[in-house]
C-alpha cells in the first residue's frame, strides 16, 4: 500500500548519496534496502537529500534525520564507525533488510513532521498541564527538549512499524520484536528514545488500520501511548 506509485530506479538514491564519495559495498547495501522508503518520499515530493558521511564522528548512529535550509537530510554515517551495525548484531545478513527499511521508515517519519511544519507539535486535541519546577532554567529547557524528542521518537518508531505491517506482513513480528529489544534497554527512563509504551502498544499488527499513508496509521496509537504517557 506504501509503496511509490511513480516510476524511479535505484541510480537515484544512489547518485543522489555518491556526491562526494564513491560508496563502499555496505553503504550500497544499506541504501539498497531503503531504497522502497526513498522512493515511496520521492512520489510524495518530500524535500529529502541522501548525504553520505567520508567518515563517521564518535557516537554517530549509521541512519539519522537531519533538517537544514527547509529540507530533510538523511544521513548515512558507516565509514569508520566501529558500531555502526550494532543495531543489527545477530541479525544473519540476508535477514537484515527489513530491518533497515523500518529503520528508514522511520527517518521517513521525521522528515513527514518536519514537512508538515508539526515538528514539536502535540496532535490536536491535546496541550500540555502541569507546571515543572527547577532553579536553574537550562534544566527545564533540557526537560522539556527530551519529552519533545520523546515524542517525535515514538510517532517515526509507529510509523516504521506501520510501514512494516503493510509493506512486510509475514515480517512483522520479526521486525517488531527486534524493534522491542532495541528499546528495551534504556539508560535513564523517559530519555529522549524511551519509546517503550509506544512499541508495546503495537505488538499486535492489526491495531494499525488502513489508512492511505503510515504517516496516518501511526497516529491513533501515537495518540494513545501520549495518554498514558502523559
Amino acid at each position: 500500500m506504501f509503496k511509490a506509485l511513480f516510476a524511479a530506479t535505484a541510480l537515484w538514491a544512489l547518485s543522489k548519496a555518491a556526491t562526494a564519495a564513491d560508496l563502499t559495498a555496505l553503504e550500497t547495501r544499506w541504501l539498497g534496502a531503503a531504497f522502497p522508503v526513498l522512493q515511496y518520499a520521492r512520489s510524495l515530493a518530500l524535500p529529502i537529500d541522501i548525504i553520505v558521511q567520508p567518515q563517521a564522528r564518535p557516537n554517530d548512529v549509521p541512519m539519522a534525520m537531519g533538517f537544514a535550509g527547509g529540507r530533510c537530510k538523511l544521513v548515512l554515517s558507516l565509514r569508520g564507525n566501529a558500531g555502526a551495525e550494532a543495531q543489527l548484531a545477530g541479525v544473519p545478513q540476508a535477514a537484515q533488510g527489513e530491518l533497515i527499511e523500518a529503520m528508514a521508515a522511520h527517518e521517513l517519519g521525521h522528515c513527514w513532521r518536519y514537512a508538515q511544519g508539526a515538528w514539536h507539535a502535540l496532535p490536536a486535541g491535546f496541550v500540555e498541564v502541569g507546571e515543572e519546577r527547577a532553579l536553574d532554567p537550562a534544566m527545564l529547557a533540557a526537560s522539556k527538549a527530551m519529552r519533545e524528542t520523546r515524542r517525535e521518537e515514538a510517532y517515526a518508531d509507529l510509523v516504521a512499524l506501520a510501514w512494516t505491517r503493510h509493506s512486510h506482513p509475514h515480517d512483522y513480528a520479526r521486525v517488531h520484536a527486534w524493534l522491542a529489544r532495541l528499546r528495551h534497554d534504556q539508560p535513564v527512563a523517559r530519555n529522549g528514545h524511551d519509546t517503550r509504551t509506544w512499541v508495546a502498544l503495537a505488538q499486535d499488527g492489526s491495531r494499525f488500520g488502513e489508512a492511505a499513508r503510515p504517516f496516518d496509521d501511526a497516529l491513533p496509537l501515537w495518540r494513545e501511548g501520549l495518554v498514558k504517557e502523559e
